[in-house]
């Protein structure tokens, strides 16, 4: 653990968001996460309490900040650094099993397609 405040983009790289802190401050940058309902910068200090919101295309987490961390720990200390809220958590794993279920337009078979193959390809595609 660090001291009271911790730049935003460490925390998010400390609590595996993102995989490297250039990822998370590009995220930051273009307006991908807000601190208590405010588009903040890279630098902002992060404090036990705060309100993040994180776009994760195609998801969002809607974290509260429980600890703080400067360097990235195994998972399950980077677990321990926030608390996700419920209906937050509920709305994504929902979002992940339509995902999941969904039908895949992408080719199945081996090699190129026969022109039949991509016939029905831009059938399903609506083309």
């Amino acid at each position: 653990m660090a001291s009271e405040t911790v730049r935003l983009d460490t925390w998010l790289w400390a609590a595996r968001f993102f995989k490297t802190r250039a990822q998370a401050a590009a995220a930051i940058d273009g307006g991908k996460v807000d601190v208590n309902g405010a588009r903040a910068k890279r630098a902002k200090p992060v404090a036990s309490g705060d309100e993040l919101r994180i776009r994760k295309s195609p998801f969002e987490y809607r974290v509260t900040v429980r600890g703080l961390a400067e360097q990235r720990g195994p998972p399950r200390v980077a677990a321990a650094l926030y608390e996700e809220a419920p209906e937050g958590k509920r709305l994504r794993e929902r979002l992940a099993e339509q995902l999941r279920l969904a039908p895949s337009l992408r080719y199945q078979g081996k090699g190129r397609p026969t022109k039949k193959d991509r016939r029905e390809i831009e059938k399903l595609r609506g083309g």
